[in-house]
């Protein structure tokens, strides 16, 4: 396609776009910051960048648009295929996870990695840590995880947490940390951090690397860029160049008031960095919202206007006025649940909010959001007696039951021999007779020798430490997975691959495995049919019907082994969502980039929305220095509370009930509870804030009787 003959003229790919819209769209030429308030149709704008920068002369694949998560980066190849065509599927759409990924499978060698490393999963991680660090305590280990993980986001290697520790809690952290990061190397793996921290250090440290990778990318595109963290900044900047002199090729997509990703590391600093950084950085405000009505908005306005703005902005819609937000009380959290029932059940009898030719009756149109994952158990329960169907978002991963855990580990010991993690898992799933003791001993060998438990085996001295029965158990198992390992490079597309697993499954007997393993044979049917659809969707991805979670798209057709590499980046199997009919509940942080007609957001009281702000500075001894930290600690965590709570306002379309609790359980005891201070900073019109979904559906059940008797009478006079 020939690029357009004025740089400003607009193109067909602009078409339906706001003049601040088609500003981002067709500003080429640097880079770019746009602020794309919730609702203002950012996706869209990325979408139609893409096709105008293919528009005018870049090659595709020298086009990166990075997402937060794989369902994002799946919504967003799909626009892009249906606006642009073929030319889509050569753009690289994937999650930071997956560039990193890709970039250490094809540069890794120069960090000392092998191109099949595994990736460890957070049970993985656990384990290990708690090897490292001497301790049995799963809860120890997982607040070490935390730490080291916010180290590694903040670009912190051991030596230099060490160096910085506050305490002796973070010099023991500190010392585990480098201790994990050995095993890590042993074992060629890589966590989750990894896949951000490594990239970095290969671009930083490796010149041929970074001009390769510069090289690469024309033009990158970076989606909820609020939500990136230290490293994730530093390495954008090396992708598009350091020098703000060669007009570095970028557009960053973000809205400050939605960064709600503080705790695990995300940092508002870096949307204050570009301007400094990029003195030539063009910054677009989208501000008409196409979601909401005037009345949301204006509460979603009103709440976060007390945060100190770096880009002051303000939503308006043409959508009209719409119905008043709603403020709901009630006695406790049953009650509540009760309450918010009867507005469901209301809402869906009137219909009162037609819109567009639309109703917004259907289950699907309602959403109940919460601060924390507790708080949807009454909800559950009185949508349960009501006979109404739901979902709970953000509950147990697919990739987090224990069958598709046991299938995983195996693929990664075909993909990486090193992965002990791995290994320990496959030779014990199902059991094969070698026993705790044998790897006990094998495990003491290969730490002896410096060898992976999977190189120990074919060790000649092995026979000194194990009896010759137990050498040829090992033997056997090593041979297999060198057998499934060859296998599994050699087959093909998706009729080979499941016929592959299929066979697989049933020559270690993993069915009869899950059987024996489990009292209800309801539950072990139940198992066996998560294996199964596990195997349907690794065969799609092998013969190229499903998108690849990391954008590869060299080859439509797959080896199961390079399927295989590439599973530990998903979180979920965003394929098997349906679209059903079904409530939502949901946490407010999970419901961030979704949005329904009908939004109830429950439990907003003090000490919940926002979340316990009152155990900061006031329990602090010490000194006026630790009382300004801490004070300032509580100002940015009650920020991040009313960004959250501006999220959860932004999701509604048409209508939104607030709900409140006069009392609220507290562990075991119920206490006195007061309505959020963010109710207060709604500005609601006072005349039309309280409200009993009660009454109203008990009125408009009294309506429908009397139409029917008013009905029945008229028909006997006919008669």
């Amino acid at each position: 396609m020939s690029a357009p003959s004025s740089p400003n003229a607009s193109p067909p790919v602009s078409h339906g776009l706001n003049l601040a819209q088609q500003e981002a769209v067709n500003y080429m030429h640097g880079p770019c910051l746009v602020l794309a308030g919730a609702g203002s149709g950012k996706t869209r704008v990325i979408t139609h960048k893409i096709g105008r920068l293919i528009q005018a002369g870049l090659a595709p694949q020298k086009i990166a648009a990075i997402t937060f998560t794989n369902k994002a980066a799946a919504e967003m190849r799909e626009r892009a295929k249906g606006l642009i065509g073929k030319a889509a599927k050569d753009v690289v759409v994937c999650t930071f996870h997956a560039l990193g990924v890709r970039m250490l499978r094809q540069d890794g060698a120069v960090l000392g990695l092998k191109p099949q490393f595994s990736i460890l999963d957070s049970d993985d991680v656990t384990s290990i840590l708690k090897d490292a660090g001497g301790s049995t305590d799963a809860a120890t280990a997982r607040q070490w995880q935390w730490t080291i993980s916010g180290w590694k986001s903040a670009g912190l290697n051991a030596e230099q947490a060490l160096a910085q520790a506050a305490d002796d809690n973070e010099r023991i952290t500190a010392i585990v940390m480098a201790r994990y990061e050995e095993r890590l190397t042993a074992y060629q793996s890589v966590d989750f951090d990894d896949l951000i921290s490594l990239p970095l250090k290969l671009l930083r440290d490796h010149e041929s690397v970074r001009q390769k990778w510069q090289g690469m990318m024309g033009h990158v595109l970076v989606d909820e860029y609020q939500d990136t963290n230290a490293t994730q900044y530093e390495v954008l900047k090396l992708l598009v160049g350091g020098n703000p002199a060669d007009g570095a090729r970028f557009t960053a997509v973000g809205d400050d008031d939605q960064s709600i990703y503080g705790w695990r590391g995300a940092t508002l600093d870096n949307l204050k960095k570009l301007p400094v950084d990029f003195p030539a950085l063009k910054v677009i405000k989208l501000e008409q919202n196409y979601r909401s009505t005037s009345a949301i908005l204006r509460a979603a306005n009103n709440v976060i206007g007390p945060n100190p703005k770096l880009f002051p902005k303000n939503l308006w819609s043409d959508l009209g006025e719409g119905e008043p937000v709603r403020v709901v009380d009630a006695d406790n959290e049953e009650h509540e649940a009760e309450r918010a029932v009867a507005r469901i059940q209301s809402l869906r009898a009137e219909g009162a909010l037609l819109q567009e030719g639309k109703q917004y009756k259907e289950f699907r149109d309602f959403a109940v959001l919460y601060r924390a994952n507790h708080q949807a158990k009454p909800f559950e329960k009185a949508l349960r007696k009501a006979g109404i169907p739901y979902k709970v978002s953000g509950g147990q991963s697919f990739f987090d039951r224990a069958e598709i855990r046991d299938l995983c580990a195996w693929f990664r010991l075909w993909a990486n021999n090193d992965d002990d993690p791995a290994f320990l898992r496959a030779v014990t799933t199902p059991k094969r007779g070698i026993g705790h003791q044998t790897l006990g001993t094998l495990g003491v060998f290969a730490s002896q020798y410096k060898l992976s438990l999977f190189e120990s085996l074919f060790s000649n001295s092995l026979g000194s430490v194990l009896a010759a029965k137990a050498v040829g158990s090992l033997h056997e198992f090593g041979r297999y997975v060198n057998d499934l390992e060859y296998r599994a490079r050699h087959t093909e597309g998706a009729e080979a691959a499941k016929i592959f697993m299929m066979d697989w499954l049933k020559d270690i007997g993993y069915e009869k495995h899950l059987l024996d393993g489990e009292d209800s044979d309801k539950v072990a049917a139940a198992k066996w049919s998560n294996v199964l659809e596990f195997c349907d969707w690794m065969a799609l991805r092998c013969g190229g019907q499903l998108d690849d979670v990391a954008g590869i798209t060299e080859r439509e057709v797959k080896s199961l082994l390079e399927v295989a590499q590439t599973i530990a980046l998903l979180s979920t199997i965003s394929e098997r969502e349906k679209d059903q009919d079904v409530v939502t509940l949901s946490t407010l942080h999970a419901s961030k980039g979704l949005e329904w007609p009908h939004v109830l957001l429950v439990g907003v009281t003090e000490g919940m929305l926002p979340f316990k702000l009152n155990d900061g500075a006031d329990s602090l001894g010490g000194s006026e220095k630790a009382h300004e930290s801490a004070n300032e600690d509580l100002a940015q965590r009650l920020q991040e509370e009313r960004r959250l709570m501006y999220v959860g306002i932004t999701r509604a379309q048409r209508s939104l009930a607030v709900s409140w609790t006069r009392r609220r359980k507290k562990g075991r005891e119920m206490v006195a509870a007061l309505p959020s201070r963010f109710i207060a900073e709604m500005g609601l019109d006072k005349a039309t804030v309280r409200e009993d979904p009660r009454e109203k559906l008990k009125a408009l059940r009294a309506e429908f009787a009397q139409k029917a008797l008013s009905s029945a009478a008229a028909a006997a006079q006919i008669r």
